[in-house]
């Protein structure tokens, strides 16, 4: 035995003794060794927990139209609103207007976050640049982006231009405050190594700051996202003659409740595929990476 066991009083001896042993099993030759437990495997009924809610609304809104709790042009059924979406494909204006609406959003998207990915990178980077910067970007990031749209407007007429340009702002603030975030979030110390590794400036961008800013970058590009298609309605509602904003507007002013709930699922259900689209882009690219899971 052991001299330093043998030192202890009896009852912690006796629980040292247990737990080597526990540690340390000695197998009797001929014994067969106890099986590993294992753990009954268990249903993920978090998978589907999301439709619980959207399935409710549904089963509301069938109840509400059947009894007739509003008159249908208030609220039309489930069945008035299939029939709609139905007319609207037929007529070929519904996908007019969704095309049109998507490559404003393409056009402003892509303006805006390559502008800021650009001016955060050198922002980050250089810290000059970014003293250059702030104080004008901080003061334009604080007017609303519906406020610019008359001015717009008046400078370059109703049309695709103003759009774009107010798109291009929206995009461009979350995608340059988060990549000047995410390249400031990289450790003091990996520079450090990185400089006693004598890595080049490319380098050190490619395999350092990049990695590390990532994270924060593609929140923002997905946050952008959903703001520029979300505003593009806005936009088009207030100006212009055509996409689903028009297209929202003119049912309104039309009391046509029942397209007007075909182009809010529309919004909503490519909103969603858009935002599930960069998440799954997200995972992919930073699957490398570990954190909570809730």
């Amino acid at each position: 035995m052991n001299t330093s066991i043998a030192r202890l009083p009896v009852a912690r001896r006796n629980v040292t003794l247990a737990a080597t042993s526990a540690a340390n099993p000695v197998i009797t030759p001929g014994a067969t060794p106890a099986a590993p437990t294992v753990k009954a495997a268990t249903p993920e009924l978090g998978r589907y927990i999301g439709a619980i809610l959207p399935l409710s609304i549904l089963a509301l809104w069938l109840i509400a139209t059947s009894n007739k709790w509003l008159p249908p042009v208030f609220l039309p059924s489930p069945w008035q609103t299939i029939q709609a979406f139905s007319e609207l494909l037929k007529d070929g204006k519904l996908l007019e207007d969704f095309m049109a609406s998507l490559r404003i959003v393409a056009m402003g998207f892509a303006l805006g976050a390559s502008l800021g990915l650009l001016l955060g990178t050198l922002s980050g980077v250089a810290s000059i640049v970014e003293r250059f910067f702030a104080p004008t970007f901080d003061a334009l990031r604080q007017i609303p982006p519906m406020a610019w749209l008359p001015l717009v407007i008046l400078w370059v007429g109703v049309g695709d231009v103003a759009k774009v340009v107010v798109i291009t702002k929206v995009v461009f603030f979350p995608v340059f405050l988060n990549t000047l975030q995410g390249i400031r979030s990289v450790p003091k110390e990996y520079i450090e190594v990185a400089r006693v590794l004598r890595l080049t400036r490319w380098q050190l961008a490619r395999k350092l700051i990049i990695p590390s800013a990532l994270p924060s970058i593609l929140v923002g590009v997905r946050y952008a996202a959903g703001l520029s298609w979300s505003l593009l309605v806005a936009a088009e509602m207030l100006s212009g003659m055509k996409g689903l904003g028009f297209l929202m507007w003119r049912a309104q002013e039309l009391l046509f409740t029942d397209q007007l709930l075909v182009v809010i699922f529309i919004i909503g259900l490519v909103g969603f595929v858009l935002d599930r689209s960069l998440f799954a882009l997200q995972c992919r690219l930073l699957r490398w990476q570990q954190g909570y899971a809730g």
